[in-house]
């Protein structure tokens, strides 16, 4: 999935270079004609708010949250659902992470490090999910790899140009990134220390020539970032260089490592049983996002996740670039044959060579009476006219009803609700969830905040999950249905895609409304009386 650059960077990187010269009826919990009546929020939202914003009720708070904590206050006191197995398809979790203790799925029938395929399922100690990627991490964009293969390959114009205008612009930017990579290093080796705050670079005095400049690329890039800004900055850095060296390399083979042969859906004896991956700082996007679903409630430890009663069960198969079809079709079979009922897969590409795979393996979760959820992409496009891979929809009609494709909500309600990056689609993005600052976990027990879709789609499946474990007599397309039809619905006109066009919500997505946890289990106790 497309990553998001800080939408300060390119801006203090022009100061810098100036300043240096070089269907069913909606069961609603409040009047959805007082929704738009609802004051804006004007105020900055306090840190502990901030942290959580996305369970918090937007008449109450004025947040468009999805009431998470009022399902939990007025809804779900004194009840006890089963335990749900969550699925989640992504680059590796950090599995001993304090605040997802006794949330991580465990298979009993296989003994761990016995090497032996105990509950023959085809995966040797299999003990927390797979890992279909092994020891590999960086690889190419699905775009490279069409181009590699030459061009007689499917495709192969249209990745090519889009090839060499992604490869135009990462090396037009270089040179601001070196020159931001540098200023760091230089006020690193000046004030000898690695994490350095705002006050630290004003109280710097120097007549050398160099490090002043530094020092004022940095001090413009702290001033607009604010606190944090050296994460910001180091997460742009790599992403400039990652893309120029590994994800539009037609010359690097991040697939060696794995061994097989990703073209062969039947090669299937390949990866291991490590979920965190080789290096479990590279599952920061699979352990934020197994956080958002499951993190302890109300510890005082980072932030809260959706559901109490759950297991996330770790699928590693989603690299630093694109992932395979091969990889995510035996993922999402894997989760299904191992007892999972909500899958989240906060992924996606443009580019999907073997999209039959994927469909094959929705239709056999929807067999089996398996909800997905998928992050809809970042890339703010329509996907109605510019497809993001895997969707359920084949020559304009479903190929099964047990996807749900989310797109991501901002935390200020009024124009500006849909996130700047979000995709939408009035065919293919089914409804909206909170993907912008959400707080969760992140490798070696630290928490941080990151935006995307691929935030907005673990919402979505948190409360998909509080569904089916209150609710387990519903299916996954009745599941799939209460999260569209019960949310709250938004009749105000919002700015969408990069030319920030003005449109109706009702046009931005299927169901026209966002998730409500409260109003989603209101209507499944109604639907699973029938």
């Amino acid at each position: 999935m497309k990553l998001i650059k800080p939408f300060f960077i390119s801006t203090v990187v022009a100061l810098a270079l100036t300043s240096c010269s070089p269907s069913l009826a909606p069961m609603v919990g409040t009047n959805p004609a007082n929704i738009d009546k609802t004051p804006l929020k004007t105020t900055p939202v306090k840190e502990d708010d901030l942290k959580r914003w996305s369970h918090l009720d937007l008449v109450k708070d004025t947040i468009p949250g999805m009431s998470v904590d009022k399902a939990y206050n007025q809804l779900l006191k004194n009840k006890k659902g089963t335990k749900v197995i969550v699925g989640v398809i992504d680059s590796g979790i950090d599995i001993s992470h304090e605040d997802l203790k006794g949330k991580i799925w465990t298979n009993k029938k296989e003994i761990a490090g016995n090497k032996k395929d105990d509950d023959n399922n085809g995966y040797i100690d299999d003990i927390n999910g797979w890992n279909f990627l092994g020891e590999s991490n960086d690889e190419n964009l699905e775009l490279t790899r069409i181009v590699k293969k030459g061009p007689n390959t499917p495709g192969y114009a249209e990745a090519k140009a889009e090839l060499d205008a992604k490869l135009a612009e990462m090396n037009q930017q270089k040179p601001q990134v070196d020159m931001i990579a540098k200023a760091d290093k230089d006020i690193r080796t000046h004030l000898k220390k690695e994490v350095y705050t705002l006050a630290d670079l004003k109280a710097i005095t120097t007549t050398v020539a160099s490090l002043n400049q530094s020092k004022m690329i940095m001090m413009s890039i702290a001033t607009q970032a604010g606190e944090g800004f050296q994460d910001e900055v180091n997460d742009y850095i790599e992403q400039v260089y990652d893309m120029i060296n590994y994800n539009l390399n037609v010359n690097h083979d991040g697939r060696k490592l794995v061994g097989d042969n990703p073209n062969d859906i039947n090669d299937k004896k390949y990866g291991n049983g490590n979920v965190k991956g080789p290096d479990v700082t590279d599952g920061l996007h699979g352990t934020h996002v197994a956080g958002i679903i499951a993190q302890v409630r109300g510890n005082g430890k980072g932030g809260d996740g959706v559901i109490n009663n759950v297991e996330i069960m770790a699928l590693r198969a989603v690299p630093n670039g694109d992932e395979y079809d091969k990889d995510i079709a035996l993922a999402i079979r894997y989760a299904v044959d191992n007892g999972a009922k909500v899958i989240n897969g906060s992924f996606g590409k443009d580019y999907s060579p073997q999209k039959e795979w994927v469909w094959e393996a929705i239709k056999y979760a929807a067999s089996k009476d398996v909800l997905i959820i998928h992050a809809a992409g970042n890339d703010a496009k329509d996907i109605d006219t510019e497809p993001n891979f895997p969707s359920d929809e084949v020559n304009g009609k479903e190929i099964a009803d047990n996807f749900l494709s989310i797109g991501a909500l901002n935390k200020e309600y009024g124009t500006n609700i849909i996130a700047s990056f979000s995709n939408f689609g009035k065919m293919n993005v089914d409804v909206f969830a909170p993907g912008n600052q959400i707080y969760a976990t992140i490798p070696n027990n630290k928490y941080k905040y990151l935006q995307g879709t691929s935030m907005a789609s673990p919402n979505a499946a948190g409360v998909a999950a509080l569904i089916r474990s209150y609710y387990p007599n519903l299916t996954a397309s009745q599941v799939k249905h209460i999260l569209m039809d019960s949310g709250t619905p938004i009749s105000a006109n919002v700015v969408v895609g990069e030319q920030k066009t003005a449109a109706p919500f009702s046009n931005t997505c299927v169901s026209g409304k966002i998730v409500n946890a409260y109003n989603a289990l209101l209507m499944a106790e109604q639907m699973s009386k029938k």
